[in-house]
């Protein structure tokens, strides 16, 4: 079975090119070939193959970039995506792999000019979209190879896969801008062509008992329910979820590659919670006909990808957590394919017993060896195949499940090192501090970069997967952490839910205005008042309540800066929700 073949018989991406721009056009060539390009017309976006003309004349500006990632139209033109800056990240099976530092959408849109003012308004605010993609986190590429197919699958595709361009090599729920390669795709640009990874790639160089090993841990996000955190909550009608990742743990040493994979996702209901200003918003299940087959549709799609299916939900027993875990619980009892496992990780693990997951492990440990590990050795023969994936969930499937997933996955190396016998059978990697404080890293690592691409901040717990433990330090980040959420969870989201249905193809420009949509969600013009007002009444009360004692008018102010302060609150309350940063562009489910 061929893994990597040399790279003559591959296909590979032009890796560097001049942007030439003028006053009518962008010109892009590769820097290593004056014969091939092409032409994007500034004043419509339309794609042209380069002629002898084409380059001709002085340009206003020459410079350098890495990639295209495609076009987008608006309402008043097209956008070219560019790759401006990027670093080496590691390699993959041999593979280059690079991670996007920057892009930058450059305007094909002469046509605004003669655009109306409502048009022109929506253009802005479709362009405040654009910019806030120009920074999104976690995009990774190679001009060399594929990133979107684990290494089972890549084993298993037909003689000849890796000769295809890249974009036809690719699976299209982990593209990123998949929605955006369309008109390159019809221009046959296939050497420009670069499929876009979201989600994280770490690697470690271990030295296991004088046997060198890397390990690299690449996990790929899912663009079918792509969203921020509390504006795509579980599943859409298709059994599609939020937050789904699959992440791949490769092993390479003496000879032989280890992979094995693990998935997350939102729990496959239908559910949302909408923010309102309270810390913890309320957890709603929406009730629906099809929320079983919207479960059904979920697992079954898995199982043709994956194989047997153990469903580990780590989510309260409790409060609203409780009522929608039982509710997930009386859709997978009419599963007969999948086993499900509840495990109340708050209450058995708290915030310090990382050990604690050994009672989960008691449980599923069994299943979950049997599913076992995908093994090739140095002569590329498949010695194992793994069988099924372990798909763990909490609330936002980030803090709990990224604990458990390592967890997981430290116990499965173990097993693969013992497998041939660079372990006996009484050691593990723990034993092995150096090793093991790389292992933990990686994990750790990929963890806050998924929980900024889905929360926008550091993922919590990161301390239970580096250190095992909580650590004062930890703790400190993890508060500030859970106030940047808020914040941005409340105020900052609607726009960025708004910039990942735009670049995803759920909602297309032209179809409505946003104008005529849903309204801005957030007042600011309001809300500073009543922060002020509130802020204002609460030290006047304060102060009048401590200086009290001296007359009864005193008693009177503070009776009235309270009523105040109280009247502030119960609006702020009641408004919650339209005081909010809220999506305009698409409805929730």
């Amino acid at each position: 079975m061929e893994i990597a073949p040399p790279s003559s018989s591959r296909f590979k991406l032009y890796d560097e090119f001049k942007l030439l721009e003028f006053s009518d056009k962008y010109v892009l060539k590769p820097v290593d070939s004056s014969h091939e390009g092409f032409a994007v017309d500034r004043r419509d976006g339309n794609i042209k193959p380069l002629d002898e003309n084409a380059s001709s004349g002085n340009p206003t500006k020459v410079s350098i970039i890495y990639g295209v990632g495609g076009t987008i139209r608006l309402l008043a033109g097209t956008y070219l995506l560019v790759i401006t800056a990027r670093e080496k990240a590691g390699s993959y099976l041999g593979f280059p792999i690079f991670r996007v530092t920057a892009m930058n959408f450059l305007p094909c849109n002469e046509a605004l000019r003669f655009a109306t003012a409502q048009e022109k308004k929506d253009e802005a605010y479709f362009r405040t979209l654009l910019q806030a993609l120009e920074a999104t986190p976690g995009l990774y590429f190679s001009y060399e190879t594929d990133l979107t197919l684990n290494l089972q699958r890549r084993c298993k595709v037909a003689e000849g896969w890796n000769r295809k361009p890249i974009w036809k090599q690719a699976d299209p729920r982990f593209v990123w801008n998949w929605r955006l390669l369309e008109e390159l795709i019809e221009c046959k640009l296939d050497g420009f062509i670069i499929p876009l990874l979201q989600g994280s790639y770490q690697v470690a160089e271990l030295k296991l008992k004088n046997s060198p090993a890397v390990i690299s841990l690449i996990s790929r996000r899912c663009t079918r329910r792509l969203g921020t955190r509390m504006w795509r909550r579980g599943a859409n009608l298709e059994g599609d979820t939020a937050n789904f990742v699959e992440s791949e743990q490769i092993v390479e040493i003496n000879g032989f590659k280890f992979s094995v994979l693990q998935v997350r996702g939102s729990i496959p209901l239908l559910w949302e919670q909408i923010v309102d200003l309270s810390y913890k918003p309320r957890l709603k299940i929406n009730k629906h006909e099809e929320t079983p087959k919207v479960v059904q549709r979920h697992f079954h799609d898995l199982c043709q990808r994956y194989g047997e299916i153990i469903a580990v939900d780590l989510t309260d027993q409790h409060g609203d957590e409780g009522e929608l875990s039982k509710a997930y619980a009386t859709e997978m009892e009419k599963l007969q394919n999948v086993r499900y496992v509840s495990f109340d990780f708050h209450h058995v693990c708290g915030t310090t017993n990382f050990d604690n997951l050994g009672v989960l492990y008691e449980q599923i440990g069994d299943d979950f060896e049997k599913q076992g590990y995908f093994l090739v050795d140095a002569d590329e023969s498949i010695l194992e195949e793994q069988k099924g994936v372990i798909r763990s969930n909490c609330i936002d499937c980030l803090d709990r499940t990224n604990v458990t997933q390592n967890y997981m996955a430290q116990k499965i190396l173990n097993l693969q090192l013992q497998r041939i016998g660079v372990f006996d059978s009484t050691e593990c990697v723990s034993l092995f501090e150096d090793d093991y404080t790389k292992f933990r890293t990686i994990w750790a690592e990929q963890g806050d970069e998924i929980s900024l691409q889905y929360a926008g901040t550091y993922a919590l717990k990161g301390d239970l997967v580096r250190y095992g433990k909580q650590t004062m330090a930890g703790a400190i980040k993890d508060g500030i952490s859970a106030m940047s959420r808020y914040y941005l969870n409340n105020f900052q989201d609607g726009v960025r839910q708004d910039a990942l249905d735009l670049i995803s193809g759920r909602y297309t420009v032209g179809t409505n205005s946003p104008s005529q949509l849903q309204p801005i969600g957030s007042q600011p013009s309001f809300l500073p008042v009543a922060s002020a007002l509130l802020i204002g009444g609460v030290t006047v009360t304060s102060f009048t309540i401590h200086q009290a004692g001296r007359n009864t008018q005193q008693y009177l102010a503070s009776a009235l800066w309270a009523g105040v302060t109280a009247g502030v609150v119960a609006m702020i309350k009641a408004n919650g929700r339209h005081l909010c940063s809220r999506p305009r562009l698409c409805h929730l489910i």
